[in-house]
């Protein structure tokens, strides 16, 4: 018995030193001048720039281009997205769950509370509605749920990701009206509510308009949502900004400073060349340079017919010939040069407009015109172009007497109501390249408009040579880690089978 509480003494003297070795490290080790806590402010520009800064590099950024066609690669391989094909996707947008947790712990009680709290609902919107476009079902409502032992996740219907998705935005609406002027926002609002709930509203009317196949479905309720948004009037205006980012010396566009053999030799496609001449859209000069052999031919830059883009379903052989003799258009200098060639802009008062011109012609708002809207959508977006330095639009600037006179001949607003969608959906085309280019993906799958050249000779989608991929498979590692649940997930929605031309549930 003695020789147990020897023990038991020599134990708990050594646990009293080594605890008090641990403080005395801590302490010595701790600067007394700095936080140990992460604050919600600096939590909140983590999650803000997962949703608005594009993370990879220049040959992703190019890619996600190509899927839509809006470019051409004559570089050192074929490129896939050009080729109809696409991979896997990847869950690991939802590493940002943590984050948003800590930052609405670390923000309760605080006079900023309500607007931290519309950053994290908006942010999960902005990440699922992704994830769930990308590939259909997904984890959505047993996400984060790591703390209680949750490692495996249920996927949830597509449906009832959207309607979650959905109610998400209203919260987060409702909490930017009462919220106060936050820090920690990296965007060009910089802290101010009532500018997010503005970007808010818009990202839920951008979302209920990709659900247009969908409109008769109850529980989405499309119409009336969208209409109630619209009545509340909480919606961007020309003079909010955009919700992105804007680029700098010390935060350069993902393009800037890489004239190498890849983004050097990026060609601009002819679906975008033929439709902006079509328009007589002068972003045509802003976006590329001429073609060199039209330039030795005597062409001026300031002509149209010095630009000529590429069949982006041609032989990739034959292109690289035909590039090599300067017959396409490349991109345009100020994306290689430029640190700050333009904003990364994913919300805009122009896109808002067209989305709301549409909304008219559907039938799911009455207030105001379609007319209207759709010319207040492009003047926004040529506007956004004219900030752009003018050195770079090949001596045919965008000024605003240009922009006043730009509703004639195509862009005039026409008197069908199938002529007008296309004008509103080719207008949405122009104004995201280079920028949200995925989204053009995505309405594309909605629109089939602008048409797409597609070349079953050329195409990479193995088991439809005549069609674009509709969807990008689950990420490899769910076959490992939560297996059960995918499987389950595959049955419900394409007969077991993860296949990138199967029809998700949105599409139907």
């Amino acid at each position: 018995m003695k020789k147990i509480n020897k023990f038991y003494i020599v134990g708990i003297s050594l646990a009293l030193i080594l605890f008090t070795s641990c403080s005395q490290f801590e302490d010595i080790n701790t600067n007394p001048d700095t936080t140990t806590q992460v604050s919600a402010s600096l939590l909140c520009t983590n999650v803000v720039l997962s949703v608005a800064a594009f993370s990879s590099e220049a040959k992703s950024y190019l890619d996600d281009n190509a899927l839509p066609k809006y470019i051409g690669y004559a570089n050192e391989g074929q490129m896939s997205e050009q080729y109809n094909k696409i991979g896997s996707s990847s869950f690991g947008a939802m590493t940002i769950l943590p984050d948003i947790e800590k930052m609405l712990e670390n923000a309760q009680g605080s006079v900023m509370e309500d607007s931290y709290k519309g950053v994290a609902k908006f942010a999960r919107a902005y990440m699922f509605y992704r994830l769930t476009m990308e590939m259909g079902d997904i984890p959505y409502s047993e996400t984060g749920r790591g703390d209680i032992g949750l490692f495996r996740p249920k996927y949830d219907t597509q449906e009832e990701v959207l309607i979650g998705i959905l109610n998400e935005l209203k919260e987060a609406d409702q909490y930017f009206a009462v919220g106060r002027t936050f820090t920690g926002d990296p965007t060009p609002y910089s802290g101010n509510p009532a500018k997010w709930q503005k970007a808010t509203n818009a990202l839920a009317l951008k979302i209920l308009m990709t659900l247009s196949k969908k409109e008769g479905v109850a529980s989405l309720d499309v119409k009336n949502r969208f209409a109630e948004i619209v009545a509340a009037g909480n919606l961007l205006e020309s003079t909010t900004g955009f919700f992105g980012l804007n680029y700098s010396v010390q935060n350069k566009h993902p393009l800037s400073g890489t004239s190498n053999l890849f983004t050097s030799r990026t060609i601009i496609s002819s679906v975008l060349m033929d439709n902006l001449k079509k328009y007589n859209d002068r972003r045509l000069f802003y976006y590329a340079e001429p073609a060199g052999a039209k330039i030795s031919a005597g062409k001026l830059q300031s002509d149209t017919a010095a630009y000529v883009g590429v069949d982006v379903s041609m032989d990739y052989a034959a292109m690289n010939t035909a590039f090599s003799a300067n017959k396409f258009s490349v991109l345009n200098k100020r994306y290689l040069t430029e640190a700050a060639c333009e904003p990364r802009m994913l919300l805009t008062y122009a896109e808002q407009e067209l989305i709301l011109s549409e909304g008219i012609l559907r039938g799911w708002i009455t207030t105001g015109s379609a007319q209207t809207y759709y010319q207040e959508g492009v003047k926004s977006a040529l506007a956004s172009i004219m900030a752009t330095k003018s050195t770079y639009a090949h001596t045919k600037p965008i000024d605003q007497t240009y922009i006043d006179g730009y509703f004639t001949g195509e862009a005039a607003f026409k008197s069908t109501v199938d002529e007008q969608l296309k004008q509103i959906w080719m207008q949405r085309y122009f104004l995201s390249f280079m920028q949200d280019a995925e989204y053009s993906y995505f309405e594309y799958r909605r629109n089939a408009y602008p048409v797409f050249p597609i070349n079953p000779a050329t195409s990479l989608n193995e088991n439809n040579k005549s069609g674009l991929p509709l969807r990008w498979t689950y990420p490899d590692s769910e076959t490992d880690y939560n297996r059960d649940n995918l499987i389950e997930a595959l049955d419900r929605q394409f007969d077991g089978y993860d296949e990138i031309n199967k029809v998700m549930w949105l599409l139907k």
